[in-house]
């Protein structure tokens, strides 16, 4: 994944948002990721954003939507294939709600990876 994924506009964001202060690496770090959990079709997780990685997040995207692969990965989350960033919970924003169909084997052959699916 690479910053030429993300538009022109984010990507320039991105990269201004972005400094180079010892901070951040350990930042990325302590981002933390729950345990799975599912239901009848989806398997869940949730991933907790440091304060300085919530910064970033803010500064990068203007409006609250859910993000692309590329974008959440340039944050600095760090997950096998299949994730889709699916919700978003407005009284939490430092959590991202994730799902993948159950039985998703991240080896295969690519996979639709539609956040409405």
């Amino acid at each position: 994944t690479s910053l030429l994924e993300l538009s022109t506009v984010n990507r320039l964001r991105f990269l201004t948002a972005i400094r180079p202060t010892e901070e951040m690496p350990q930042a990325r770090k302590e981002i933390y990721y729950s345990d799975k959990y599912a239901d009848d079709k989806y398997e869940y997780r949730h991933v907790i954003l440091t304060p300085q990685v919530l910064k970033l997040y803010q500064r990068t995207f203007d409006e609250e939507r859910l993000l692309t692969e590329a974008e959440w990965r340039n944050l600095g989350v760090q997950q096998s294939k299949g994730w889709v960033h699916y919700a978003i919970h407005k009284p939490e924003p430092h959590v991202m709600l994730f799902r993948r169909p159950l039985g998703y084997d991240p080896n295969a052959a690519q996979h639709s990876n539609t956040a409405g699916a």
